[in-house]
């Protein structure tokens, strides 16, 4: 992931520092005259989780052990499902997204994981108005037709 510790240098400046745009010559939705927006890391990952589960081809998100976990701790209500699989780092104008995604079966990979990675950006952008600069997707594993259903016991 980016490093955002020096996102202001590399931005150029913000208002008030030397820059010479003022800020209603900035394109800057989080930056105004009037204030600044915030936006939290949990925000932008109930979006990128939200809006990569949408993808058609995607069955979910997270890794095995991660996803076995966390439905326990989301049914005691120690977590929010929407975390599962996702990383964010979040800087002042800009944001970065790790996905862990589950296939289905049968969906070609790379297809999905730019529709994915399209959908992702799109609706990052749109809902909170920072630049997404990378969404890294780790496709853990594929989902089987049948793998949700209980296996048999073969003796009784």
């Amino acid at each position: 992931m980016p490093d955002f510790q020096n996102e202001k240098s590399k931005s150029g400046g913000d208002a008030g520092t030397g820059s010479t745009a003022s800020a209603a010559e900035s394109s800057e939705p989080l930056d105004s005259e009037q204030g600044q927006t915030t936006i939290a890391d949990s925000v932008v990952t109930k979006v990128a989780s939200i809006s990569a589960a949408e993808v058609p081809g995607v069955h979910e998100l997270g890794a095995g052990a991660a996803r076995a976990v966390g439905t326990v701790t989301q049914k005691v209500g120690l977590t929010d499902s929407h975390a599962q699989g996702v990383s964010v780092e979040v800087g002042e104008k800009e944001a970065a997204v790790d996905l862990t995604v589950v296939i289905d079966y049968g969906e070609s990979i790379p297809q999905v994981s730019d529709e994915v990675r399209q959908q992702v950006i799109k609706r990052v952008e749109g809902i909170t108005g920072l630049q997404v600069v990378e969404v890294n997707i780790s496709v853990h594993d594929l989902y089987f037709p049948g793998d949700d259903e209980p296996e048999e016991n073969r003796v009784a």
